[in-house]
């Protein structure tokens, strides 16, 4: 259920502070460190997936649950009319830093058609 090596595992159990901005029983919303706009939350599952990569379906239904929530922690971030972008990195190559299935909400600004 949790990776006692991984960081966003120890913010879920309280071992690391984060400033939330949802959660209940499956899902833990939190204001990423280094924004890079001026809404910048992550998302993720309470129990330990190490990346898109390791959905099946014996927890497939955390993730389901997560994209359900995320029009709820897109009002509370003030940008469910304005538009949010929503990011997930899979792996080295995509930018993945911390080794737990997250997404990224970034909002309060255009971000334009670009990807990259």
């Amino acid at each position: 259920m949790y990776d006692e090596n991984c960081l966003f595992c120890k913010i879920i159990k309280g071992e690391i502070p984060s400033t939330k901005v949802y959660e209940d029983e499956n899902v833990l919303a939190f204001k990423d460190i280094n924004p890079v706009a001026p809404v910048h939350v992550i998302i993720i599952p309470k129990i330990h997936i190490s990346s898109a990569n390791e959905v099946n379906s014996e927890n497939s239904e955390c993730i389901k649950i997560i994209f359900e929530k995320i029009p709820e922690i897109a009002k509370i971030c003030g940008v469910s009319d304005s538009g949010y972008r929503l990011v997930n990195n899979c792996g080295e190559d995509a930018g993945q830093t911390v080794k737990h299935f997250h997404i990224h909400m970034i909002g309060g600004i255009k971000v334009g058609e670009k990807l990259l």
